[in-house]
């Protein structure tokens, strides 16, 4: 299926959002009382730390994230939901990152949010910039509906991401090659065989390692959250 459209795809964490989405909320958890705030918090924050350091066992840290609040009744689950949206996220949405998503929905590209971060946690985020394919880390569910804290699928993490962003251009009917330009934004060395596979890969608010495999592959830096652009 050729089409006139390009692909747009955006990392969240760090990339439209100047924070990680998946440890604040941990660390809202905890603030709420739902966690443990001297273990919780530790492990939250050591999960986060093997994730910078591109060691995370995401299977492990599902587990765990979803551990404080996935026995409680789904009204529960929906309000703390919601405050966190309000409370943590809506603060944190910076007009640059909404202008970036609007200036390529207004060129007509085929977006999507692309994330490792749960989909409990990042639906609404993705409901807030517009965007409505989101494909995040998929939870699994028994037949009661509850959240079991394993991972239903492939995770949208490192070299998974490719694999979730093929499965849902197969359903639209489409393939990489469908599109004259890709392009991905992330500030991860966590994405960097998706940032590879892009024909304009965009290194946003990089980590430093990040930043430096950029310079030295001549991709584009985005500094999105202090007004600063590098152009290759």
């Amino acid at each position: 299926m050729k089409t006139a459209r390009d692909l747009c795809l955006f990392d969240l964490d760090h990339t439209l959002l100047p924070l990680d989405s998946d440890h604040a909320f941990g660390a809202f958890l905890v603030d709420i009382g739902w966690a443990d705030g001297g273990e919780f918090r530790r492990r939250n924050d050591e999960f986060y730390q093997q994730y910078l350091a591109s060691r995370l066992d995401v299977h492990a840290y599902i587990d765990f994230a979803t551990s404080a609040w996935r026995g409680r009744p789904a009204a529960e689950q929906q309000q703390v939901q919601q405050r966190f949206m309000q409370e943590v996220i809506a603060p944190q949405l910076k007009p640059q990152a909404l202008a970036l998503v609007e200036e390529h929905r207004a060129r007509g590209d085929l977006i999507a949010i692309v994330t490792a971060t749960n989909e409990f946690v990042t639906a609404p985020v993705a409901r807030a910039f517009g965007v409505e394919h989101l494909l995040a880390t998929e939870l699994e569910r028994d037949e009661a509906g509850t959240i079991t804290g394993r991972i239903r699928g492939v995770p949208s993490y490192q070299g998974g991401k490719i694999t979730r962003v093929e499965q849902w251009l197969a359903q639209l009917g489409a393939r990489w090659e469908d599109f004259g330009r890709i392009s991905f934004y992330s500030d991860s060395p966590n994405d960097l065989p998706l940032l590879e596979r892009a024909t304009d890969p965009v290194a946003t608010n990089p980590s430093p390692t990040l930043e430096t495999v950029a310079r030295e592959r001549g991709w584009r830096i985005l500094k999105l959250f202090n007004d600063q652009e590098i152009h290759r």
